[in-house]
């Protein structure tokens, strides 16, 4: 059987519970700043793995949000990788000017070098930590590394090997010896320096920029896709792409409008071409309406009102009079 230690945050007074996991997690992984809404009754559990120089975590813990910030950084650096599945619960993370949300099933990258925040759902999270040190994974290092992706694959290639690996290993060590440690870490390592190889070489470590542009035009083609769904939000649309709302918003900070009001407008100027159309003039207005992602009818008569400054009736009669009026061609 490999050699585990265990934390219980019921073993302490509910006072110190916080305080107790913030160290905990410095020693398992680095220094962080932590913060939770339960930090007068915190709950947490954590099985540390011992696999020589590698570890392996699974633990269980209520909402917090966790800080790697630059003055912890020069204070104190183990300079590791660190690896997390995500079992249950959600949560976001944020590094230089990247974001990204998890999911059950999602791996996820941290690096004690950089500074980086996690902030996760109300819901209690369960995951799978890797910490690896760096000299155990042959990467590109500085501006290279803060390339690599921070969200990675688990559902296919090498992604699904590791993560069905990391999920057999913690349901049980029983049959592995002592001896076997250092081994499974050496195994461990080698798949997520794989891994990470994959994601680099995928053409994902592109210049921020140009990713922003990318992810701003696939984002807009998917608004584009989806505006006949109601539930079509900001929320739904970061949460899609596996990103924070926050930087969504920051997405569209140079667009002409903000993420509802273009889809909003998108909608109202599909809605527009509809009512305009002729061969639609049987169609009633209020289904045009549920057709663009507007369920109530009294939300898009004012809606169009405040856009076109004229309720959708009267711009469907004036619009179908004046094309009546026009000579036919010869």
């Amino acid at each position: 059987m490999l050699k585990e230690t265990v934390f219980r945050s019921e073993d302490l007074s509910e006072p110190d519970r916080l305080a107790c996991w913030a160290e905990r997690l410095g020693q398992t992984h680095a220094p962080v700043r932590l913060e939770s809404d339960h930090a007068h009754d915190f709950r947490a559990y954590q099985r540390v793995m011992d696999l020589g120089a590698v570890s392996l975590w699974p633990a269980t813990f209520q909402q917090s949000v966790i800080r790697r910030t630059p003055q912890l950084i020069r204070r104190s650096d183990p300079e590791r990788y660190h690896l997390s599945l995500v079992v249950s619960g959600t949560g976001a993370g944020t590094w230089d000017d990247h974001e990204a949300v998890y999911r059950p099933s999602d791996l996820h990258l941290n690096d004690s070098s950089m500074p980086w925040e996690i902030r996760t759902g109300k819901s209690p999270v369960t995951t799978l930590g890797l910490e690896i040190p760096k000299n155990m994974v042959p990467l590109p290092r500085g501006a290279a590394a803060r390339k690599i992706p921070r969200r990675l694959p688990s559902g296919t290639g090498i992604g699904a090997l590791l993560a069905q690996f990391l999920i057999r290993l913690c349901a049980d060590t029983t049959p592995y010896h002592l001896s076997d440690g250092p081994r499974l870490g050496r195994t461990l390592a080698d798949l997520v320096t794989a891994l990470l190889a994959h994601a680099h070489e995928a053409g994902n470590a592109l210049p921020a920029d140009t990713h922003r542009r990318t992810l701003l035009l696939r984002i807009k083609q998917f608004i584009t896709e989806h505006l006949h769904d109601p539930h079509l939000t900001p929320s739904a649309v970061a949460s899609t792409h596996h990103i924070s709302v926050s930087y969504l918003h920051r997405l569209f900070r140079n667009e002409e409008a903000t993420v509802a009001a273009w889809i909003r407008l998108r909608r109202l100027n599909a809605a527009c071409r509809d009512l305009a159309d002729p061969a639609l003039n049987s169609t009633p207005v209020h289904a045009i309406a549920a057709r663009w992602g507007f369920p109530h009818a009294a939300d898009f008569t004012r809606a169009f009102r405040t856009a076109y400054g004229l309720p959708p009736s009267a711009y469907r009669r004036q619009n179908l009079e004046r094309k009546a009026e026009e000579p036919w061609p010869d």
